[in-house]
């Protein structure tokens, strides 16, 4: 997606395919849930790095670039695309599929001109500044979106003093876990081969859709004729976003609080 402002500029986009996985299946079927988030935007996380002071950019984009690869090779419908068929008897389904040439996630390097980590920074309890919109692809697009789009999409862009990782996460693939499962996963492989070891995830993905009893089993059915008729774009009035920073101690303290009066363990899912 083209920058709306000249604040981020693309300075290159790699599709990132993995090599070949014998146990992912050629389709991958979506349950009742995922079907229901066909109309609902991406995840969009990010996360915020000083430059570490023995690599440098092109060491980096490289290294996360190499990386992703691997990572697709575990979580491998991230390199698949959505696609809709029509049922002889009336009525569409949606499933995943994989192994078409060409396509793959998508790896975007880009620099944001002039900008600092304390220009990040300084958002703290203030309205989000416009350009932090350009760190994230494929702003605004829907799950659906995901028949022709990448159904993920990480941006890498340079600022002075660090980097943003931003990543698009299709949420019919997975939710908010899922998501924080394969950006964990994919830190683990990076780390794995910048010492050159071998990769060993230790906490692998499981891929199995769970479909209830006789009701909803796989290829589910939506009784439409066609997808304008269920695919919905939310078009919402202007919004004011901010942004607020949360320490290890505070978001700690919180959790100990809330769990003292809930007499209950929880989790905290940022």
């Amino acid at each position: 997606m083209p920058s709306l402002h000249p604040t981020v500029r693309t300075i290159k986009t790699y599709t990132v395919t993995p090599r070949p996985n014998p146990q992912a299946p050629r389709q991958f079927h979506l349950s009742s849930w995922d079907v229901a988030m066909l109309s609902s935007h991406y995840i969009q996380k990010g996360l915020l790095f000083a430059y570490p002071p023995d690599l440098s950019v092109e060491q980096i984009i490289e290294g996360l670039r190499s990386s992703l690869e691997e990572a697709l090779f575990h979580f491998y419908p991230l390199s698949g695309r959505l696609r809709v068929a029509t049922c002889d008897e009336g009525g569409v389904t949606c499933h995943v599929e994989m192994g078409y040439e060409g396509k793959g996630a998508e790896f975007v390097h880009a620099v944001a001109d002039g900008i600092r980590i304390a220009d990040v920074m300084a958002a703290d309890g203030q309205d989000l500044p416009k350009f932090l919109k350009e760190f994230f692809p494929l702003d605004l697009a829907v799950n659906f979106d995901g028949c022709s789009n990448p159904l993920l999409s990480v941006q890498v862009t340079e600022l002075i003093g660090g980097i943003f990782i931003g990543c698009a996460f299709n949420h019919v693939i997975g939710d908010g876990t899922s998501f924080w499962h394969f950006f964990n996963a994919w830190a683990e492989i990076t780390q794995c081969k910048a010492v050159g070891k071998d990769v060993m995830l230790s906490r692998p993905p499981v891929h199995n859709r769970w479909f209830i009893g006789d009701y909803g089993e796989p290829p589910i059915k939506l009784p439409y004729s066609s997808p304008a008729k269920f695919v919905v774009r939310f078009s919402p009035p202007p919004l004011r976003e901010r942004m607020f920073h949360f320490s290890s101690e505070s978001l700690a303290k919180l959790k100990a609080k809330a769990n003292r009066e809930c007499g209950k363990s929880i989790s905290l899912i940022i």
